[in-house]
């Protein structure tokens, strides 16, 4: 009889740890996603301000017609891009069109003074701040979400209820990984 209890105990246990390895990778999990969507929401903000600065500059920028429309086009395959890996491209290739549009707006000095194309370029810059922390966040929870897969005993779990990696939210372009430089000559 004694023995039958201490089975018992055993099994209780090893019960209470499966449920609780996988309840804590269903948490990771769900904070991955939560983290996913907060880049979404800052990727919509960044999107919908697009249309407000190309409107902003149409006058000024008559003669950029090209730069206009590669903004276009990169904020649309933006909007649609699905996979992580997708979006990063597609955002990278978004920033690359919008260092661009900003580098041609230097040559028109009465649109740098005007206060909605002002406006719009301050928002989007805040925009960009939260898009970093954002994708920060999202890298620190697949990070813990991977390492909890892969990390004995809880990739028995994972593996046995087919928990899957998350991608990271890489910078597929070089340029922006690097320190920006800084001249006062």
């Amino acid at each position: 009889m004694e023995i039958l209890l201490i089975v018992l105990a055993v099994v209780a246990l090893i019960v209470l740890a499966v449920i609780g390895l996988y309840n804590a990778l269903v948490g990771a999990k769900n904070q991955v996603k939560n983290s996913w969507s907060q880049i979404d929401v800052q990727l919509k903000r960044r999107h919908d301000l697009i249309p407000n600065l190309i409107e902003s500059v149409k006058g000024y920028m008559q003669h950029e017609r090209g730069t206009l429309e590669n903004l276009t086009k990169a904020r649309s395959q933006a909007m649609s891009a699905g996979s992580v890996g997708d979006k990063s491209r597609a955002e990278a290739a978004l920033s690359g069109a919008i260092g661009k549009f900003f580098a041609v707006a230097e040559n028109y000095p009465d649109l740098k003074a005007n206060q909605n194309f002002l406006a719009v370029q301050e928002e989007l810059s805040s925009t960009e701040n939260r898009i970093a922390f954002a994708r920060q966040n999202y890298n620190d929870q697949v990070l813990f979400y991977n390492n909890k897969i892969q990390m004995f005993p809880s990739n028995l779990i994972a593996n046995t209820f087919g928990f899957k990696t998350e991608e990271f939210f890489e910078l597929e372009d070089k340029t922006q990984k690097e320190a920006p430089k800084v001249s006062f000559s």
